[in-house]
């Protein structure tokens, strides 16, 4: 697996970074014909009947939460989000459209359009989530095109916040061929994936995974290595994806709080359940977790590679 193959890694389009501090963009991309706008409504956004997001002109968006440049399509155009909190009314003009959550359709959309959406809901979110200067509370005013916030009290600048998390697919000792997954206490039953957490302070992220996958299935691993990563959301994460492969198949035991059950499942196993041909539920097609899953099954997690 490289971070290619994870779907929301991909490369949206040209985010036309140096333009955000240009006075009044936002303001005249709004009254540009050729602009386009994708509406994001906390993590759902319209799609075409025949797949795809489904963007519009700023004239059919009078009325958005917050507004952010999200940079420039093939064509040179201007493309924004027209920001709405999660409980808002769908705007007028698109309530009949299909919508669809990042987390369900990401990985089903093309890189253009994985990459457009999971910006705008990154962006997004903390729009509409972090109004306020975290400093002396104050709200904020919204400066480089939606990407900043200036409290005019006390002066500071502020920036969307990402959180780094792990996240490991762990391979049995000796040849590798099996795959230990967890399942969540806040899922339901028969659904598994990777073994996951956020780094903490002063930690890196080898100790990470090692320090998660020992904390929730009591399993020490070795042959730690990185593979790739991506946004998630959920709510403002990167994650980074690792394979690594455990030092003791017989040491697995889940810590019965967070993680409930921990089971090693055959390569078969996996791919009957990735097939939707078992009880087993494993992630979606729009997580690292998947990505991750499906590399060790090809072999793109091997440790000897």
């Amino acid at each position: 697996m490289t971070a290619h193959d994870l779907p929301l890694a991909r490369a949206g389009m040209d985010r036309a970074a140096d333009e955000r501090l240009i006075p009044g963009l936002i303001d005249d991309a709004r009254r540009d014909l050729t602009t386009r706008v994708l509406v994001v409504r906390g993590d759902e956004a319209p799609l075409q009947r025949t797949g795809g997001l489904r963007l519009v002109g700023p004239a059919d968006v009078p009325d958005a939460h917050e507004w952010a440049f999200l940079g420039r399509d093939d064509d040179g155009a201007a493309v924004l989000a027209a920001v709405f909190d999660a409980d808002a009314e769908r705007p007028a003009g698109l309530a009949s459209s299909d919508w669809g959550m990042l987390r369900v359709v990401g990985g089903e959309l093309d890189p253009r359009d994985a990459g457009l959406f999971v910006e705008a809901v990154s962006l997004g979110r903390w729009l509409a989530d972090s109004p306020f200067c975290p400093a002396c509370g104050t709200r904020t005013v919204t400066e480089s095109a939606g990407w900043s916030r200036r409290c005019p009290n006390c002066g500071r600048q502020h920036f969307p916040r990402t959180d780094p998390a792990v996240i490991v697919a762990v391979a049995s000792a000796g040849d590798g061929d099996r795959l230990l997954l967890g399942s969540n206490a806040l899922w339901g039953q028969d659904r598994y994936s990777c073994f996951a957490g956020f780094g903490e302070a002063g930690e890196s992220l080898e100790a990470t995974v090692a320090r998660e996958v020992r904390e929730e299935s009591g399993v020490e691993l070795e042959s730690i290595r990185y593979a790739g990563s991506q946004p998630w959301p959920y709510p403002r994460s990167l994650m980074l994806g690792f394979h690594a492969q455990a030092r003791d198949d017989d040491a697995a035991r889940a810590d019965g709080e967070e993680i409930l059950q921990v089971r090693w499942f055959t390569r078969d196993e996996i791919r009957t359940a990735l097939a939707g041909e078992s009880d087993v539920t494993l992630p979606g097609t729009s997580s690292i977790a998947r990505g991750l899953i499906e590399g060790w099954l090809t072999g793109a997690g091997d440790t000897a590679a």
